[in-house]
């Protein structure tokens, strides 16, 4: 298949948007045109991991992490980005990242994480605002449900757990072409009056264009009266880390056993176990300690991710146990999300599991 098949949907499942200012997803090296036969699931583009494509023949490598955040002035073969990029076009390898924007969904980096601790009733702990938009259209009652219906298949009218939602009403729409116009009702050069119906839908920022596209598609208008307002809500379904249950709360030392057996881990630094018991976990793949105050906040019990710097321990201020884990241990299961998603939409396709640790942190 083309990469661009595998990017359109993996950018529909986590649009490129919803990535951090920092961040740098998308494709970093290939063309979206080219064939591909098998591709690489890793959680990070080293050196080693372009030879396990080589040798397995993989022309396409995901990768969670980017390994191309700033600008490139020269490429050299001093430094491992220089060298991989280097090999990755030597032997036509293209390189995709799916990062921040796959830590920002509900579906994403966090909640498989929540999953193997597992956590019920997990939902965004930091929800993002700004990534929603009203857009409202005036669309003849006649046709009011067909156009409704086009913008709803686009995306538009999702708002939590309820979808199709809108609202309407209804008015007196007035117009009058000129000597080049075609109007659907009435004449040109005459002033016409149409019962219209007034329809506003939340629509994703992402969204906008297709579902404009569509919405013009099932108008009957030649010229469709619409505008989009920019909302500040937040958004429930996209934001930065997640909280949850466990169904039964544990001993604060056996949660700690069950968090290193169920997520793989060597080692747990934690501060002083302040609570007896754990119910209400959160939690943040990758560096997550500028969730720490949305964690207690939320009334969490204990709160795990990587890259704890020694002096942000102690804000945890004895009201929640931070569990850092590590970086590479909170996201490495990142590989199995990946790849159980596009095997599901992709069952003729090719996708290997990398088996190397690229974890750079190593312990005796």
């Amino acid at each position: 298949m083309r990469i661009s098949e595998l990017t359109t949907y993996l950018e529909s499942w986590a649009p490129l948007q919803l990535q951090e200012s920092y961040d740098n997803s998308g494709l970093l090296i290939g063309d979206k045109e080219d064939e591909i036969s098998q591709a690489l699931i890793t959680l990070d583009i080293t050196e080693g991991v372009l030879d396990e494509a080589i040798e397995t023949n993989c022309d396409l490598i995901i990768a969670h992490h980017p390994f191309i955040f700033k600008g490139i002035k020269r490429i050299g073969n001093s430094h491992w980005i220089d060298r991989c990029i280097r090999k990755a076009i030597k032997n036509n390898i293209a390189i995709y990242a799916i990062h921040t924007n796959l830590d920002n969904i509900h579906t994403g980096v966090n909640k498989k994480i929540a999953e193997k601790i597992g956590l019920t009733n997990a939902s965004v702990l930091q929800p993002k605002r700004e990534t929603l938009s009203k857009l409202t259209v005036f669309v003849p009652v006649t046709n009011k449900d067909e156009v409704l219906l086009a913008m709803y298949q686009s995306g538009a009218g999702n708002i939590g757990n309820y979808d199709n939602c809108s609202f309407q009403v209804e008015g007196t729409g007035t117009f009058r072409g000129n000597e080049n116009s075609n109007p659907t009702i009435g004449s040109s050069g005459k002033n016409e009056e149409v019962k219209e119906a007034r329809c506003e839908v939340i629509v994703p920022n992402h969204l906008i264009s297709k579902v404009i596209s569509s919405m013009n598609k099932a108008h009957p208008y030649e010229e469709v009266a619409h505008y989009i307002s920019p909302l500040s809500n937040i958004n429930q379904e996209v934001g930065s880390g997640m909280i949850g249950e466990l169904n039964e709360s544990m001993k604060s030392i056996d949660f700690l056993n069950h968090l290193k057996k169920s997520m793989n881990l060597q080692i747990i630094r934690h501060t002083e176990l302040v609570k007896d018991e754990i119910r209400s976990v959160a939690l943040c793949g990758g560096s997550g300690s500028f969730l720490l105050n949305n964690a207690i906040s939320n009334k969490a019990d204990v709160f795990i991710t990587g890259d704890f710097k020694y002096h942000d321990f102690f804000e945890a201020n004895n009201e929640i146990i931070i569990a850092d884990i590590g970086h590479y241990e909170s996201e490495v299961f990142t590989k199995e999300l990946l790849l159980d998603a596009l095997t599901k939409n992709f069952t003729k396709f090719a996708f290997r599991l990398s088996k190397v640790d690229t974890n750079p942190i190593i312990y005796l």
